[in-house]
């Protein structure tokens, strides 16, 4: 057996070596350190134990004087772990002890009171919400650079349209402003689920300990309102122990990676030659080592590949939770590496993906082409047929008929459309290129005054969103 493995564990005390007479194993500590990854909620940590030292002071736990000091530790060694001056040593088993234990140096005396009436759990608890509500409102942010670019390109296609898709079937052709508008609409409800989170969390859970409470006399309330959350905690048990906020943030992440997935497998499409319907700018491809003429959409892809690690990081979450009985578990370790990498990988993709898409060039030409196969018409000519008084099914059953003979036969549908008698001589102006989209009225839909409102409700509703975000931001501000 490996001697290092289970021999004396770092030098320095643990916060829970009184009621131990050894130190750790070495193995211990290695397996259960949390430091290399939750170093991230430092400032969070920082903000959440000022709140708690102002906290104690306000109750007359500590004196003006000792406030003062420990305050001012806190201040130093949060620019210490700011510009990277902060010394870690072997026993800082996460970032909350290591600065503890740097508060005690530079603040002996007051510093040994920065714990009072406080637990790990509640302390991370508070960090990790504090952090999380930035993240969402910082990827909603991102989320909504990117339905700008969307809007910017849907607005520069003016009548350019393409070929609707079922199946991956050609369907109906589409404006491409429709078909922008419509990816703008899914990131929309993104922003909401990231702002309905960030709101959702905003919750303290300072002063709730480590499952029940103190016997001091803290006040949740004056702490909450410190740290900018709407409100203080209700239950200890249920606060200590809760990631409903991990989890949501992750599925709201995950649903979003979703989305633009779908972005990336049209570009992935689109920019292929078969389809041709884009062009991607040299800055946002890549080539290929072997094959000169290559010119590979490595962001869409990776974007595409990216959301299974979204949806593996949600999954893990939720397959830790399920067995946990109440309170606090050492399990609920396992909450931060996965937010983080989502958070991580979702912001690169946003930012790729929206330099991606604002500097491609849609090739108009081709998707016209490909829209103007008359088969495109076929529900058109149906309607038309609607409009004469004929029942949709019957007027189904003959337009099929039709597009099964020219296919058959090599003919041009437009010439057996207008020899049939069900059909009026008028008809004929659906086969011009681009008439089919101009027809489309009803409300939603993809014609040219549908396409007109939904820019006017995209903007309102980017607008509300804007508000909402710039309001749950300001709590997280200083409190004077």
């Amino acid at each position: 057996m490996n001697e290092g493995a289970t021999g004396p564990g770092p030098t320095g005390n643990t916060l829970w070596h009184g009621r131990f007479e050894g130190g750790p194993a070495r193995v211990l500590m290695d397996f259960t350190a949390s430091l290399p990854f939750d170093v991230r909620l430092a400032a969070c940590d920082i903000r959440g134990s000022m709140a708690h030292v102002r906290g104690l002071a306000r109750v007359g736990l500590l004196t003006a004087e000792e406030e003062a000091a420990v305050l001012d530790a806190l201040e130093q060694a949060g620019a210490e772990l700011a510009d990277g001056r902060f010394t870690f040593v072997e026993s800082d088993e996460d970032v909350h002890t290591a600065i503890e234990r740097r508060v005690t140096e530079l603040a002996p005396e007051a510093g040994g009171k920065l714990h009072t009436g406080r637990s790990r759990n509640d302390q991370v608890a508070t960090a990790f919400r504090l952090w999380t509500k930035e993240a969402m409102l910082d990827i909603a942010g991102l989320t909504m650079n990117f339905q700008h670019v969307l809007i910017d390109k849907a607005r520069l296609a003016g009548e350019a349209y393409l070929p609707g898709y079922t199946h991956l079937q050609r369907a109906q052709p589409v404006p491409l402003a429709h078909h922008l508008l419509a990816h703008a609409w899914a990131l929309g409800r993104d922003v909401d689920r990231l702002l309905a989170t960030a709101k959702r969390l905003n919750v303290s859970p300072l002063g709730a300990g480590a499952l029940a409470g103190t016997s001091l006399p803290l006040d949740p309330v004056s702490t909450a309102v410190d740290l900018g959350f709407d409100r203080p905690f209700t239950n200890s048990l249920d606060v200590t122990s809760d990631r409903d906020f991990v989890a949501e943030a992750l599925f709201t992440l995950a649903v979003l990676g979703v989305h633009l997935s779908r972005m990336g497998e049209e570009f992935v499409l689109w920019s292929s030659q078969e389809f041709g319907f884009v062009t991607l700018d040299d800055g946002y491809a890549t080539g290929s080592s072997m094959m000169p003429q290559k010119k590979n959409p490595d962001i869409a892809e990776l974007t595409r590949g990216k959301t299974g690690r979204l949806i593996g990081n949600l999954t893990s979450l939720l397959v830790t939770l399920k067995g946990l009985p109440l309170a606090y578990n050492r399990d609920l370790q396992e909450d931060k590496e996965p937010l983080f990498d989502s958070y991580d990988q979702i912001s690169l993709a946003l930012v790729a993906f929206g330099g991606m898409m604002e500097t491609a060039s849609f090739n108009t030409v081709a998707m016209a082409a490909a829209a103007d196969d008359q088969t495109s018409l076929a529900t058109d000519l149906a309607e038309i047929l609607v409009e004469q008084g004929v029942p949709f099914r019957e007027a189904h059953a003959i337009v099929g008929g039709l597009v099964r003979d020219s296919l058959g036969r090599g003919v041009p549908l437009s010439d057996l459309v207008g020899g049939h008698p069900a059909f009026p001589d008028s008809v004929a102006f659906l086969f011009a290129p681009g008439a089919a989209v101009s027809r489309r009225a009803s409300p939603g839909g993809a014609g040219a005054g549908p396409v007109a409102e939904q820019f006017k409700q995209i903007e309102a509703d980017m607008a509300r969103s804007g508000s909402r975000l710039r309001t749950i931001a300001a709590s997280l501000e200083p409190s004077d």
